[in-house]
């Protein structure tokens, strides 16, 4: 397949707010795309399949010559990014440009407008990976709650690509929870009260768990072996030994948990979740704890599709109370206000309130979980930074917040703008990440700095507002940053209709 195709069907997604037309346009491409169908549906999406490349937007300022008709096929743009990928050591940099250089004079005028912005996270279609499933469904002619699920426990869109195009729905159906093989987790939606997520979790009686303010982590065992995944699914086991310890000790060889880990002090109670993010922890000599909430597997049963009282039931059995989250199963909201209160007085965030009929909907938000916190928070995408001015002069301050909007053509819609909560600490850091991710001048030439939209950020505020200044016709009040969250993708940020519910009619 070539290039240009891809580039002409991104331009398609890009040029309608039609889902319809935008999903019909990526189910086309993606029928063609024969054993190409990873990287095409990597392209589709907007992301390169390696993960890292050494390129940036400052690699892009110098761009040879466009070539005059369209010949790059898909194929040769993915091996060479590989090699680009592959270059290091003495001369990699020169090295780099060099290939650069060669794979950019082979694209067209538009190829290379694509590539770069494909290098650079800009590809602004309005095609998410949520959108890429259901063009793969479009194309293979297979439901899309099949190609979800195998997507889920993959772990990408991309891994079950060709599976889907080449053998349908039986194909997907192989693609089933793995010990070992980290799997999308299941996601909670919000509520202001726990009266309003009780009865969005369907009423009756409902598991009420205590919300850390920690990392997620999925832990797998089988036999000695342990590996524990963060919720985006990057392996980070050699940086948490404790959680290793703790299930070598759990009574059973084989299982999958779902939970959190967080520093406590000497009082029990959480510490800043920067300490539990950055493993400052370890070299202060603080504990990481890990605490589990859920259960996946257990020696040879797979839960996934059980109820989550019997998930529950079994997580009990398995995982000693001093490594469990905090629960109360009730249907009377005075005993679930009560719980809440204690769980704040604790100093942790929140509750989840959970569905105990629901099954494990892996990598999916729905009504099955339902998370209440005191203070509203969202996690949202910065979209561009300014720079300070008085005291904050020479840092990029203010940042630019937009939540996820697959209907527009970027991808995201803007909230609203926001300095406060901002430490020196955290202003010399953003500076640093934000010139990183600019995509354009971060020279100070440019009071405005266009940034790639990945940096998620958890930010406090105190309502909504109606807004004609921005195209979600909604407005943060009084916004503030809680903290920056590395532990979550962009395409994890909440969404405008997440924010439109929680403003209410």
């Amino acid at each position: 397949m070539l290039l240009a195709d891809i580039v002409a069907t991104s331009q398609a997604v890009a040029a309608t707010r039609s889902r319809k037309a935008k999903v019909a346009a990526l189910a086309e491409t993606l029928a063609q795309a024969g054993d190409e169908a990873e990287t095409v549906t990597s392209y589709l999406a907007g992301s390169l399949r390696q993960r890292r490349t050494g390129l940036g937007w400052r690699s892009m300022q110098a761009l040879p010559a466009p070539a005059g008709e369209s010949s790059l096929t898909v194929r040769e743009v993915h091996d060479a990014f590989e090699h680009i990928a592959g270059l290091s050591g003495a001369g990699s940099q020169a090295a780099r440009a060099e290939a650069t250089a060669e794979l950019f004079g082979r694209a067209t005028s538009d190829e290379q407008r694509w590539l770069r912005g494909l290098v650079t996270g800009e590809v602004r279609q309005g095609a998410l990976d949520s959108l890429v499933q259901e063009g793969l469904a479009a194309a293979s002619g297979v439901p899309l709650p099949a190609v979800r699920r195998a997507a889920m426990m993959a772990g990408s869109t991309v891994a079950v690509a060709s599976a889907a195009l080449t053998g349908g729905e039986e194909a997907l159906a192989e693609f089933v929870l793995e010990v070992g093989r980290p799997v999308l987790p299941m996601l909670a939606s919000s509520a202001t009260t726990v009266d309003a997520a009780m009865a969005k979790a369907g009423g009756g009686a409902v598991a009420i768990d205590t919300k850390l303010d920690g990392i997620r982590i999925q832990v797998h065992r089988w036999d000695d072996e342990v590996i524990v995944a963060t919720r985006s699914l990057e392996v980070i086991t050699e940086r948490l030994p404790e959680v290793v310890s703790v299930a070598r000790a759990l009574p059973a060889p084989r299982f999958v948990l779902d939970g959190e880990v967080l520093a406590l002090d000497d009082a029990g109670r959480p510490r800043p979740f920067q300490e539990t993010a950055s493993r400052t922890a370890m070299t202060a000599g603080v504990h990481l704890t890990p605490y589990f909430f859920d259960l996946l597997h257990l020696d040879g049963q797979d839960y996934v599709d059980a109820p989550g009282r019997e998930r529950l039931e079994a997580l009990d059995r398995l995982v000693p109370e001093e490594h469990r989250i905090a629960r109360l199963v009730t249907d009377d909201p005075a005993a679930a206000e009560s719980f809440v209160a204690e769980v704040l007085a604790l100093g942790h965030e929140g509750v989840v309130v959970k569905n105990l009929a629901a099954t494990y909907d892996a990598g999916r938000r729905g009504s099955s979980w339902v998370k209440v916190k005191p203070v509203h928070t969202l996690d949202l995408v910065v979209l561009a930074v300014e720079w300070g001015s008085g005291r904050r002069k020479g840092w990029l301050s203010n940042i630019h917040l937009g939540a996820r909007d697959d209907s527009s053509e970027t991808g995201f819609v803007m909230l609203g703008k926001t300095f406060k909560g901002m430490t020196d600490e955290m202003l010399a850091w953003q500076t640093e990440r934000f010139t990183e991710l600019a995509t354009g001048p971060s020279d100070g030439s440019s009071y405005v700095v266009p940034v790639r939209p990945e940096q998620v950020v958890e930010i406090a505020f105190d309502g909504l507002q109606r807004s004609t200044r921005y195209p979600g016709g909604l407005a943060l009040r009084f916004a503030r940053v809680v903290r920056y969250r590395d532990d979550k993708t962009a395409a994890e940020a909440d969404t405008i209709e997440t924010v439109r519910e929680i403003a209410g009619p």
